[in-house]
């Protein structure tokens, strides 16, 4: 296979991975975009950040990640509090309800992963992950 037939190959696939990473975030838990589920993470992973840091570290508009917070908070999954370091910083910390019900996706996400990935080899499970790893160390978003 040349490289520009592989390059599309790769990217329609990204494009049919993408879609059902987020219709399988809607069954896993359907009050939990893919979005709130990253962000989730990303808040248990830092253990607490500011919702600027959300978006740097995403490449998300401000705009985008203020909604999903505030509809987080509404569910009480996130909660702020002021930063001990600097008292006119807010920061988001996940609540004992966020990290349960992350926990619970979590879970089933990676049995979903595990199901998918059940007859691969240890080799080529390796390699695939080498690859994800690769290809998302990029250092230039998009």
């Amino acid at each position: 296979m040349e490289a520009g037939m592989a390059v599309e190959t790769i990217q329609r696939e990204m494009t049919v991975f993408a879609r059902r990473a987020r219709a399988s975030a809607g069954r896993l838990h359907p009050e939990l975009s893919l979005v709130s589920y990253t962000l989730l993470g990303h808040l248990e992973e830092r253990d607490g950040c500011r919702a600027t840091d959300l978006a740097a570290h995403y490449a998300l508009d401000k705009s985008t990640v203020s909604r999903q917070v505030a509809a987080l908070e509404r569910t009480g999954l996130v909660e702020r509090r002021q930063d001990p370091e600097d008292h006119r910083v807010q920061v988001l910390l996940l609540t004992e309800a966020g990290r349960h019900i992350l926990g619970q996706v979590t879970v089933s996400r990676r049995a979903a992963v595990g199901e998918r990935l059940a007859d691969w080899s240890q080799e080529d499970l390796e390699r695939f992950a080498g690859y994800l790893v690769r290809y998302n160390a990029w250092p230039r978003s998009g």
